[in-house]
């Protein structure tokens, strides 16, 4: 690639896969790398407690209640920086490719490891965020269908679906509003990490329908689609020899790892392309943003 242009759908998700495709090793590195730990403490958990059965499951969730809830919590801390540092080392080897630069594995990781804590701060505040909408718009829909079953089974199991629709509608085009908060953050000097929220939404503006378009598609093509293939390998294998399951639990995480840059390069494609199309985006920029230039 060697100039920055608005792009459509297609050309977005045609660049995400021509880019993973020719830096492959390196985003292959980079991913290994960045999510072993929590993949290795996934993988530990589902071979652990494979065959056990719900009631065990259910008896020794209550038994070390706080134990647990201290597991996910710091599994779910654990997962999203190496996610985010993920995100920031696969900007990172975008851009230099952009710049016509040969990407470099040290670089993307300094990058994402300098960043770590403002995207990590922006990272919970959209998953808090994004949590309360659900709780409220939930709360609201629960108190529409109180409200209208006086007035008939009908007409409240009909608000029920219209309020729930909505509430999915609304909380989905927030999380595209606030879809490129790690772009900016990454590239952009920022007042706040918190001020990505504005930028993100304003780069956004009129636009989420694109967002919400590649990210599911980008989903259903890296994520999706191979969890199916699994899923059905696994039905057919485990049939006949139930003692493969641990090797296909870890051939699906390393499928995982494999395919985890594919919505990172589709976002920073994205990214570039909001900013070329609202701002005067060009590679000078660019190489000024990441001190190359």
């Amino acid at each position: 690639m060697s100039n920055l242009r608005p792009m459509q759908l297609g050309e977005l998700l045609d660049g995400t896969f021509s880019i993973y495709r020719r830096h492959f090793a390196l985003f292959m590195k980079l991913s290994m790398i960045v999510m072993w730990l929590p993949t290795a403490i996934w993988v530990y958990l589902q071979v652990r407690y494979t065959g056990t059965n719900a009631t065990e499951l259910a008896v020794a969730f209550q038994d070390h209640l706080v134990s647990v809830l201290l597991v996910i919590l710091a599994m779910g801390l654990v997962s999203t920086a190496a996610g985010l540092m993920l995100k920031a080392g696969s900007i990172r080897i975008i851009s230099d490719s952009y710049l016509g630069q040969e990407p470099q594995l040290g670089p993307a990781l300094g990058l994402g490891a300098a960043k770590i804590i403002p995207l990590l701060l922006v990272a919970l505040g959209k998953i808090l965020l994004l949590a309360l909408l659900w709780m409220v718009g939930g709360g609201a829909v629960v108190a529409l269908v109180a409200v209208t079953r006086f007035a008939g089974t009908a007409l409240a199991v009909l608000a029920g679906v219209a309020g729930g629709v909505a509430v999915v509608w609304f909380v989905i085009f927030v999380a595209c509003g606030y879809g490129v908060t790690t772009p900016a953050v990454v590239l952009e000097d920022l007042a706040s990490s918190f001020d990505s929220f504005g930028r993100s939404w304003d780069l956004t503006r009129s636009f989420k329908l694109k967002v919400a378009g590649l990210a599911i598609v980008a989903w259903l093509i890296s994520q999706l689609l191979p969890q199916l293939v699994i899923g059905t390998l696994s039905a057919v294998i485990l049939s006949a020899a139930p003692a493969f399951q641990p090797f296909l639990i870890v051939f699906a995480s390393f499928l995982g790892i494999l395919l985890a840059p594919v919505m990172p390069c589709a976002l920073t494609l994205l990214y570039y392309d909001l900013r070329v199309r609202r701002e005067a985006f060009d590679l000078q920029v660019l190489g000024q943003q990441l001190g190359i230039s």
